[in-house]
């Protein structure tokens, strides 16, 4: 088995990221099928410190100033994150280095039989797609001895088939209303499934919550005999400069004061470094202290792209995959805070299922000189028709497009120098925008 037909094998089986709306139920997600998978590994999951992180946004660019801040103390350290933007393969890293593809055939061939085995017997239902590579992951980290694993979430938290792992330091970003259909339509309902991978006597950093959400948070810690650690209430951070390259923060911790720099632009940023410098700092509960200077060179070089990324100057070429409302509004409210330029073209494409009107209502302030509709090639992409229905319900005029490809070289065509483009809508949107100017556009003097 090559990696192409590892890959194949792996996205053969039921995939919730493909199917929108399945319902959230403990049969369509049964960790016990990931339990009997893992115990005849030998249970690779358990053993090693664990970082889990939850939440709505920004649980990816936590997660990854967190694994960084850990390779540079001289730890090595598994990470493992959700959706992906070109391959499988950038999902699973041991100390920032991809998985190799022989090593991801190696376990997947592996793993066959044993699944197999197991979808025969389907005593707790079928194995899921997420659940193969989630235990590939686990097996990979365990045979490579990694020190610490940090994992992201999938998709709620209760039920996430990384909830198998027991988490030491459990972190829950920003909650806001997404996957409604699945999750529950209100914050309260969300934060119970988020609070979901808190473990007995684990410590919970938490991200500035709204009220409904972190009382559940705090009713949660107080069950579970956990020690809670409140971002912006115990831990403070402020903003201390910064440009469209990079920006700097002052975080205090009560204990600490640390002085950080990141690559990442946007207010929200400055949130998840200090929920992530609050992750860090709760690892001493559990023997291990990772130095100032350690955390401020693993912020200094995290990469997290498809967030706020500038692609291209001349015109401006900028990319989030902001999914709902709320992070559309984050996206917005940085678009206008960091960003000068004479028109705004916006490139709007996202997943079925998505709140639309909400996303479409945040961008509708920016004003953009054209808003141009595209379709990803993923199955779950909504099509342009039904995102401008929803855009003329806000009498916000759209332009109905082709694909990314075409609709982004279109667009450079006539914006001019001064000019932003944003594309966004969703991380699928976003990975073919970076494939179309950095794969397969056409050269450009002003690149």
């Amino acid at each position: 088995m090559n990696y192409r037909q590892a890959e194949e094998y792996i996205l053969s089986f039921t995939d919730y990221e493909k199917i929108p709306s399945i319902a959230y139920t403990a049969a369509n997600y049964d960790l016990r099928r990931m339990g009997t998978l893992l115990q005849l590994l030998d249970n690779p999951h358990l053993g090693t410190k664990t970082i889990h992180i939850a939440g709505t946004k920004g649980k990816g660019s936590t997660a990854a100033m967190i694994s960084q801040a850990l390779v540079e103390a001289g730890y090595k350290t598994g990470l493992f994150t959700s959706p992906h933007l070109h391959t499988l393969r950038e999902r699973i890293r041991i100390s920032g280095t991809l998985i190799s593809e022989g090593d991801f055939a190696a376990l997947v061939m592996e793993l066959k039989p044993l699944v197999e085995a197991i979808n025969k017997e389907a005593a707790f239902g079928q194995l899921t797609t997420f659940e193969i590579l989630t235990t590939t992951v686990f097996a990979y980290f365990k045979r490579n001895n990694v020190d610490f694993q940090v994992l992201e979430v999938g998709l709620g938290g209760r039920l996430d088939a990384t909830n198998i792992a027991n988490g030491d330091v459990c972190v829950i970003t920003s909650l806001s209303l997404d996957h409604t259909e699945v999750l529950g339509n209100s914050l309260a309902a969300i934060a119970t499934e988020k609070a979901g991978i808190i473990k007995p006597g684990c410590v919970v950093v938490s991200a500035p919550q709204v009220k409904d959400a972190a009382e559940v948070i705090v009713d949660t810690c107080r069950k579970k005999n956990a020690r809670l650690v409140q971002v912006g209430k115990d831990i403070k951070w402020k903003r201390a400069g910064g440009d469209l390259n990079q920006q700097s923060l002052v975080v205090n911790t009560g204990a600490r004061q640390y002085d950080l720099t990141i690559p990442l632009i946007g207010n929200h940023q400055l949130e998840n470094a200090a929920t992530a410098v609050a992750a860090l700092e709760a690892l001493a509960q559990f023997g291990t202290e990772i130095s100032p200077e350690s955390i401020a060179e693993g912020f200094r070089q995290v990469n997290w792209p498809g967030r706020l990324q500038i692609l291209r100057n001349k015109p401006m070429v900028v990319i989030d995959g902001a999914h709902n409302a709320y992070s559309m509004q984050k996206l917005v409210e940085a678009i206008k805070e960091f960003f000068q330029y004479e028109k705004c073209f916006i490139i709007f494409g996202t997943s079925r299922g998505k709140d639309i009107p909400g996303m479409a209502q945040e961008l509708k302030s920016l004003n953009a000189r054209q808003v141009i509709l595209t379709k990803s090639s993923h199955p779950r992409a909504a099509s342009t028709s039904i995102l401008a229905a929803e855009f003329a319900k806000l009498d916000i005029e759209t332009k109905l497009a082709g694909n990314v490809f075409e609709t982004l070289t279109q667009t450079l065509t006539i914006a001019n120098h001064e000019d932003l483009i944003l594309v966004t809508g969703s991380l699928f949107i976003v990975a073919e925008a970076i494939d179309c100017l950095t794969k397969t556009a056409r050269p450009s003097a002003e690149n």
